[in-house]
């Protein structure tokens, strides 16, 4: 059922794929659902973990995706696949556990080779607690090549000034000085149904490669993630970082903290993470690198949004 909004309500769908892009097309279908804050999705500070986000806005993507008839099995029916290619996510207040929320998403059309999708995470009150800014690709799942996304686009609303990120997702290039700082082997639980490395397991592997405190410290964060490559089961993948100083993000960065055992001897609050695979030079940039991501963390309280 589509409210005054516009707005699809997962609950309710009793028309055929088919029937519902002809009723749903003209109007501004924004997929919402309503969620409750697990125990398993907050850390050790009763917030949410970026990694928890994550996989809130994927199983919403996905869910949209089917209700507009581009869901996965409509899309392996032609030989394509939906697959992420670059996300910007920020958590401008951490809800704890036990919170209601709402979770929105919508398409917003097409960059080039990207279909561009925005989503939400709202309180109870209707403000906006989270917002992410995602860029897929559709991939010939035979060819592994990526297709112009402009067909599958035209069926699809643009949503035209419904924005949740205003800029485009910037193109993550390499940074010279990043040390590695471990490893880490795709198992059982990191793949997904097309078979490689989850895209929520990639925020799961770089908070573990920050010191717990800066995570459970910080009031809102951000990460970027570029994903250039993917993770088959059983690759073992090296961890690389490197303390930024004076981040450039429109989240701006305030709070210091002192390096803990294990990290660099300097302060910084923001990160550049990238993911290698295996190579004979360990230092060279161009070793192949199969993601690259920047986190952003702040702990001066809430960011001040406004409701949709």
């Amino acid at each position: 059922m589509l409210n005054a909004r516009g707005i699809r309500h997962h609950t309710q769908n009793p028309y055929s794929q088919h029937a519902v892009l002809r009723y749903i097309v003209p109007m501004i279908p924004i997929w919402q659902e309503k969620i409750t804050v697990r125990f398993a999705d907050v850390d050790h500070s009763d917030r949410l973990t970026l990694a928890a986000a994550f996989d809130y806005f994927q199983e919403a993507s996905i869910k949209h995706a089917g209700a507009l008839g581009v869901g996965i099995e409509a899309m392996k029916q032609t030989g394509v696949a939906w697959i992420l290619s670059r996300i910007t996510v920020r958590i401008e207040c951490r809800p704890r556990y036990g919170d209601k929320l709402t979770v929105q998403t919508w398409p917003r059309g097409a960059e080039k080779l990207f279909a561009v999708r925005d989503c939400a995470i709202l309180d109870e009150a209707g403000a906006i607690l989270a917002r992410a800014r995602s860029n897929w690709l559709i991939v010939d799942l035979e060819k592994r090549r990526p297709l112009r996304p402009h067909i599958t686009m035209e069926r699809l609303p643009l949503n035209q000034g419904i924005d949740m990120v205003s800029e485009r997702i910037i193109n993550l290039e390499p940074r010279e000085g990043m040390t590695k700082i471990g490893e880490r082997r795709a198992l059982y639980s990191d793949i997904d149904y097309y078979g490689h490395v989850n895209n929520a397991r990639y925020a799961q592997w770089i908070q573990d490669s920050v010191v717990p405190e800066l995570l459970e410290h910080a009031e809102t964060l951000r990460l970027d993630i570029v994903y250039l490559q993917e993770i088959k089961l059983g690759e073992t993948i090296e961890l690389w970082h490197l303390p930024l100083q004076t981040p450039l993000t429109p989240m701006p960065v305030i709070e210091t903290w002192e390096a803990q055992p294990g990290e660099q001897a300097s302060k910084a609050t923001a990160f550049a993470f990238e993911g290698r695979r295996n190579g004979p030079d360990p230092t060279s940039l161009k070793q192949e690198a199969v993601f690259r991501a920047e986190l952003y963390l702040r702990s001066d309280g809430c960011v001040d949004s406004n409701s949709i």
